[in-house]
């Protein structure tokens, strides 16, 4: 199977940085695209930045000039957050489009997702 493993969430006060990672892990022939969506309490989730194979990374217009996202290798991905805001708080999810050793065609995987929380 295909495990995706979120860490760094947290509380920090507007205008903080944090820094999330997600490491994928298993039977993965490929990746071809990985990155971070984001729920908010009563909202649905959106998407917040991702990185595919051969492209220029892509971001949200809410996040853009504030996030970074990149990867280490070819099984994690890092999402640097700055100037953060209180509307940023939410329950940030990886995902991951990935052809697993056990699938006739690749799909979408997600993390169990990790809280941020912007706060005073």
């Amino acid at each position: 199977q295909v495990q995706l493993v979120e860490s760094g969430g947290g509380l920090v006060q507007p205008g903080g940085s944090l820094r999330l990672s997600c490491s994928a892990s298993g039977n993965i022939q490929s990746i071809t695209r990985m990155g971070w969506y984001r729920e908010a309490p009563g909202r649905e989730r959106e998407f917040v930045a991702s990185f595919t194979e051969g492209r220029p990374p892509n971001y949200a217009d809410s996040v853009k000039g504030r996030f970074l996202i990149y990867m280490d290798g070819h099984m994690s991905v890092w999402l640097e957050m700055k100037s953060l805001k209180p509307e940023d708080t939410a329950v940030y999810f990886c995902n991951v489009y990935a052809h697993a050793d056990y699938a006739i065609l690749p799909m979408d995987y997600w993390g169990k997702g990790t809280l941020v929380t912007v706060s005073p």
